[in-house]
């Protein structure tokens, strides 16, 4: 079964904002055995939304649209759709008395009658009411192609797809089963990888894809099939993944939907009674933040530094002056002496830095732009190491803070 997104607004189209609905809706779908054959982006105009609808019905049974559904006179997705379906608005007394409670319980401003008119909503459509905002969901079904308007405020659209719509599509249409099975893998190219696992993968069965998902340093393998038999196809995959595994053991750290690469190394350190500080140059804070996004986090990790500026490594960090200028702020010498003072000063087992060049000019080092030192210390030592990652500043920082993670895991298995 096929469907087709279909994200509405100018705001997209000029990159005022990212299209993350239907990054959402894609994944939702997957899980439930849809496949989307097309994403489409179209701005504000009644012609343009008429237009994908139409093109959309020669390639997808179901069509999920999103966004356009505000109060205001831009927001025409709504009258479009009445349109399109030779339908006219009409007042959803149940929508009116919910919405009038909103602004009763949640809104300051008195609700004016531009808020009242979001209750006016086709009369061929089945009606899903917003539990957290004014714009409802909406269903219509022409021919045997069914097609469903969403909000596109992201916590709104969740929300109603999570809650209606999807356990209405799964009423509604026969599925397949499609499953992906997703490993992740640091410390080699894909380019290498795919030479490494070359035979195995040209012996995979025609219904069995595999993708190559590269990141900065990371690449992740998927492997997808679609079946009407779920426990089949998952053995099937299983038996795959069993081949491949002895190929990559080196570079596989687990699979992505099980636990990120993060939470696998806040269960490394937990289970272990270990604890973690960090002091950050090049990366800016960035290694910090990725471990501490998780949950639970302060079960091990104790704190970090950003000592971004020369000067600041010998003041916050006591990383002797002698030493710095002997061998240059993006040194050996100066990426151990900052992973053991950050042990020293959160009193933790681990203590790990960076200190780079991530450009665009040299800075207080004559290193070569891209150049970036990494050093984890614990109590038998310290460990360090040397790497280019190219001009691009972003890309610097982003594999910087992917190869330090990369390499504290590998202290800790």
């Amino acid at each position: 079964m096929k469907a087709e997104l279909i994200s509405i607004g100018d705001e997209i189209l000029i990159g005022q904002i990212v299209n993350t609905n239907s990054i959402f809706l894609a994944k939702a779908l997957n899980k439930i055995g849809i496949e989307i054959v097309q994403i489409t982006s179209v701005s504000d105009e009644k012609e343009a939304i008429i237009n994908a609808l139409d093109s959309s019905y020669s390639r997808a049974q179901l069509v999920i649209m999103t966004g356009g559904l505000g109060p205001t006179k831009d927001d025409l997705t709504k009258h479009t759709l009445c349109t399109y379906f030779n339908d006219v608005l009409e007042e959803k007394k149940e929508i009116l008395l919910h919405i009038e409670e909103i602004f009763k319980k949640y809104v300051t401003t008195p609700i004016n009658n531009q808020n009242r008119q979001q209750a006016l909503l086709p009369s061929k459509a089945r009606i899903f009411k917003n539990e957290h905002g004014t714009a409802s969901g909406m269903w219509f079904e022409k021919d045997k192609q069914v097609i469903i308007s969403l909000p596109g405020v992201p916590f709104e659209m969740k929300s109603l797809m999570t809650q209606e719509v999807l356990p209405a599509l799964q009423r509604h249409f026969i599925r397949p089963f499609i499953l992906h099975k997703t490993l992740m893998t640091y410390g080699l190219g894909e380019s290498a990888i795919s030479e490494r696992i070359l035979n195995w993968e040209n012996n995979l069965p025609k219904d069995i894809k595999l993708a190559y998902l590269p990141n900065l340093g990371r690449v992740r393998l998927r492997l997808s099939g679609k079946g009407s038999d779920e426990a089949l196809l998952e053995r099937r995959i299983d038996a795959e993944l069993k081949k491949l595994l002895p190929l990559i053991k080196d570079i596989f750290v687990g699979y992505e939907d099980v636990a990120s690469f993060e939470e696998k190394i806040q269960a490394q350190f937990i289970t272990k009674k270990l604890s973690l500080s960090t002091a950050e140059s090049c990366t800016g804070g960035e290694i910090a933040s990725r471990l501490t996004k998780i949950p639970g986090a302060s079960r091990y990790f104790s704190g970090g530094l950003v000592v971004y500026h020369t000067q600041s490594k010998s003041d916050v960090l006591d990383v002797p002056k002698k030493l710095i200028e002997e061998y240059s702020v993006v040194s050996k010498e100066v990426a151990e002496a900052m992973a053991k003072e950050a042990r020293v000063k959160f009193n933790t087992s681990i203590g790990l830095s960076t200190t780079g060049n991530a450009g665009p000019t040299k800075g207080d080092s004559d290193v070569e732009v891209g150049t970036v030192w990494i050093a984890i210390a614990y109590e038998e030592g310290v460990i360090s190491e040397k790497f280019l990652f190219g001009k691009n500043r972003k890309r610097i920082i982003g594999k910087a803070v992917n190869k330090a993670l990369e390499m504290l895991f590998k202290q800790l298995i």
